[in-house]
């Protein structure tokens, strides 16, 4: 019965297709419009991570992630306290506290072509796994059940970036206006151009973007609206290309009401929504993928991530992950992922990585705590993704039945489009959001089963050919070729290491260099001033004898008067 109901209120919020066919043309010339910049936009600011290899057709080359965190990261901090606090009320400050790390994008691309956009899930050898709004809340921080984000939508947003950010970033274009140019918001700010250097450490890299950083003579509420714009094309709401959809914007008009949404379910809904079009015919994969990334990282850990010391009690937990870059053996690597994730141990996937953390008082743990065994619809706008935790109990704690996949069907929808008329998510997705405010749907546990023999069979039985199940054995080749990789990530990593040695070498004796100087310098100082010591005490020597010489003249001759 619930089931129908949900349906019915998915059936209530799905949008004509005669609109969707209506607007092919119009969201066509944008995605041109899109390409025909994104090129020369690719190099402006940040850490935009891609393979080093050349440019192939559409999907066929290797996976790049456009996301810019150095510079979203070194921006927050450079900004004044008070900017600062006001972001971190909207609930991003948490997320923004994470030092940032590089992408391992073949790990990101082995993950992405595991996704199956049926179940929403991804297909591992072991199971369906699907991230969940548990690890949201306790990787990023971000609040995860506060109001959905559903607004308005318009066909022109000309009116409102000139009042939320300024006429500069409309000046000299033609109406309708949809999207910006994400480096326009940096240059505003005086960051135009900042990259982060292969040798430069954050903090450095921290201290150039804070020298540089111009506010001019906006208002507070406007510098703020920038920054959070950029953060949300170049972070979270990452697209594959260098624009951002201006709709994001309206959700800063009321500053105070942008720290009451659900920005981490809205993350989520967003990612589930481009890892389908990543995967299919791009390039580029869309969507917060460092979350994605630690995701794995916290559930199988293959990856080239390790836990740092002293980090063992953080909320966010993407805060104890370092990563290290190997950009030359990146081709080597994006194979080797997908080998090792066919022959990883299934008794080694960690399915409830949670269960002894000590943060459970965490803001954004313990209010999103009550959604985290529901059945939930996603909302981001015109994004309404499905979670299917029915898929991963094992997150839970429970043995996992079998589900029929298709009974589940295809439950929400994903509209990405431009509209020729404004549109009020709110309203198109009421049913949504009064089920989602409800508190959606629990799942429930099967208390009879005794194992999860029973959906490993089905499940094996239905995604055979993706999980390659008669290599139970690896082959010698292909273990050879394994062997080979990591022989030559290890090489990589000598060589970085035997540079650092070099450098802290090199200014180890630098500093012994002027250690000795100084030691020269203070020894002949001494040196000089002992001298003038034993000069002045000779000299003092001296005068003591020549008074008792002339003493003694004196009174010699005052004896020789007396005789």
């Amino acid at each position: 019965m619930r089931r129908r109901e949900k349906r019915r209120i998915l059936r209530d919020c799905h949008q004509p297709e005669e609109e969707e066919e209506e607007m092919a043309t119009m969201e066509e010339e944008e995605e041109m419009a899109v390409e025909d910049t994104s090129e020369g936009e690719e190099t402006e600011g940040g850490d935009e991570t891609e393979a080093e290899a050349p440019r192939r057709p559409r999907g066929k080359g290797r996976m790049r992630s456009r996301v810019t965190w150095d510079l979203c990261w070194a921006w927050y901090r450079a900004l004044p306290e008070v900017q600062q606090a006001q972001i971190a009320r909207m609930g991003f400050g948490h997320l923004l506290s994470v030092r940032p790390f590089h992408l391992d994008v073949p790990y990101l691309e082995a993950l992405r072509e595991r996704w199956e956009e049926d179940c929403k899930a991804f297909i591992m050898p072991w199971g369906h796994m699907i991230p969940t709004l548990e690890d949201v809340a306790y990787l990023t921080g971000l609040p995860v059940q506060e109001e959905p984000v559903v607004k308005l939508e318009r066909r022109d947003y000309y009116d409102d970036i000139v009042e939320l950010l300024g006429p500069e970033f409309v000046a000299g274009r033609r109406r309708p206006i949809r999207s910006i140019l994400l480096g326009s918001l940096s240059e505003a700010v005086g960051l135009r151009g900042r990259r982060r250097g292969p040798l430069e450490s954050l903090d450095e890299f921290y201290a150039g973007v804070r020298g540089a950083l111009d506010l001019g003579d906006r208002s507070e509420e406007r510098s703020v609206r920038i920054f959070v714009s950029y953060l949300f094309g170049r972070l979270l709401f990452a697209t594959q290309s260098s624009q951002m959809n201006c709709k994001f914007v309206l959700l800063l008009r009321d500053l105070a009401q942008a720290g009451r949404y659900a920005w981490g379910a809205a993350m989520l809904g967003h990612l589930f929504s481009l890892l389908t079009s990543s995967s299919q015919r791009s390039q580029s994969t869309g969507g917060f993928t460092p979350f994605l990334q630690i995701w794995g990282y916290t559930r199988f850990p293959m990856g080239r991530g390790t836990l740092v010391e002293g980090r063992q009690t953080m909320v966010p937990l993407m805060t104890r992950w370092e990563v290290a870059p190997d950009p030359r053996v990146t081709d080597r690597r994006a194979g080797d992922a997908q080998v090792a994730l066919d022959h990883y141990p299934h008794e080694q996937v960690v399915w409830t990585p949670y269960a002894g953390e000590t943060d459970a008082s965490h803001p954004a743990v313990a209010a999103g705590r009550p959604l985290f065994d529901r059945h939930l619809l996603l909302l981001c706008l015109g994004t309404c993704e499905v979670l299917y935790l029915e898929l991963v109990v094992w997150t839970l704690g429970w043995h996992q039945s079998a589900i029929e996949v298709p009974s589940l069907e295809r439950e929400g929808h994903s509209r990405r489009r431009f509209f020729a008329e404004d549109r009020d998510w709110g309203a198109d997705h009421g049913s949504t959001v009064a089920y989602w405010r409800e508190g959606s749907e629990r799942v429930l546990r099967v208390t009879d089963l005794q194992d999860s023999s029973a959906y490993m069979e089905d499940y094996q039985a239905r995604y055979a050919g993706r999980l390659r199940l008669d290599r139970q054995v690896m082959p010698e080749s292909e273990a050879i070729r394994l062997l080979e990789g990591r022989f030559t990530e290890q090489e990589v990593e000598l060589t970085r290491l035997r540079a650092e040695v070099r450098t802290l070498v090199e200014a180890l004796r630098l500093d012994l260099s002027r250690m000795k100087g100084r030691m020269t310098a203070f020894r002949d100082s001494a040196r000089d001033a002992e001298a003038e010591k034993i000069r002045a005490i000779e000299a003092r020597v001296q005068a003591v004898a020549d008074l008792e010489f002339l003493k003694n003249r004196v009174l010699k001759k005052r004896r020789e008067q007396q005789r």
